[in-house]
């Protein structure tokens, strides 16, 4: 036990040593402020300069609510702070000042403000437990921030010129571009904006997620698994039938392996997770240049040597 403290106060001595400067800090996030209020309102002509400065002065309040959240859960809830912000400011612009921009521009902003707080304490920590100094981390993460603002919008780019994103018939349906379009106009609106039995359906449905999970817990565990979770049912309906497909058919061989050879599969199966994640990823790439091209499935492709 004292090793162990003599060797947490050596990593805090360090981490404090190699700090950053609040000076730094502060006056470094005022200088990215003059320049979202003079920049966001000539991209957004709805999104007036007040909002934005009005966004910057709230946002480190709800960063430090949303890092301490993720240090105790390990979860950013970043999405919900821009939902209010988004409900806010769409509220206050109204349907004549353009408010569903106002509101989305506006949730897009704090959430990326309050999401990186909790982003950064998480990597703070890992340099705290690995003995690396905390300005190290901040410049490479300037760095990779220069290369994001580069490398996201091409990304973008490939991906709208590419594939139809957006179409709710197509591969790409953007559900929640959707959904937040909607939150937008309901805050402009008000509830007489949504469609006929809408809230009757949401309601509904809320209690009956409610109960299932009730069940999940009260029945016993022989039974209890047996019932769907009301969350992982939601996700078919916002991204379409054929993610339920593919997850019925990845469960499928998950349950056989482990009948076949139970051991076997406990240690392979993350190994094969990880796979086809990474293959699934990598092939957007090609895929996004075949688009491009106007190459249309179905396609052989061969790597050969020479």
């Amino acid at each position: 036990p004292m090793e162990n403290h003599t060797e947490d106060r050596g990593l805090n001595e360090f981490f404090m040593r190699e700090g950053i400067p609040l000076w730094l800090a502060a006056s470094g996030y005022a200088a990215f402020a003059v320049v979202a209020i003079i920049l966001i309102p000539f991209m957004f002509p709805e999104m007036k300069w007040y909002y934005v400065a009005i966004a910057y002065i709230f946002a480190p309040a709800l960063g430090f609510c949303n890092a301490y959240g993720a240090g105790l859960t390990d979860m950013n809830m970043a999405y919900n702070y821009g939902k209010v912000s988004l409900f806010v400011l769409a509220a206050w612009a109204g349907k004549d000042g353009g408010g569903v921009m106002a509101g989305l521009v506006g949730c897009g902003l704090i959430k990326s403000i309050v999401s990186i707080s909790a982003d950064l304490m998480q990597d703070f920590k890992t340099a705290h437990l690995t003995v690396t100094s905390p300005r190290s981390m901040v410049i490479s993460q300037a760095i990779g921030t220069a290369m994001g603002c580069v490398v996201a919008p091409l990304t973008f780019w490939l991906f709208y010129k590419a594939f139809d994103v957006g179409n709710p018939d197509g591969e790409f349906k953007a559900p929640y571009a959707l959904i937040y379009r909607n939150m937008a106009i309901l805050g402009v609106e008000g509830f007489s904006a949504l469609p006929q039995h809408c809230l009757q359906l949401c309601y509904g449905f809320f209690s009956f997620a409610m109960l299932l999970n009730l069940a999940r817990d009260l029945l016993p565990e022989g039974a209890g698994k047996y019932i769907p979770l009301p969350m992982a049912m939601a996700v078919p309906f916002l991204v379409g039938a054929y993610f339920a497909i593919d997850m019925c058919i990845g469960s499928l061989i998950k349950f056989v392996w482990g009948r076949i050879s139970k051991k076997k599969a406990t240690v392979m199966v993350p190994a094969v997770a990880s796979g086809l994640i990474c293959g699934e990823g990598l092939w957007i790439l090609p895929s996004s240049i075949l688009a491009l091209a106007k190459v249309k499935p179905p396609l052989c492709m061969r790597f050969s040597s020479g």
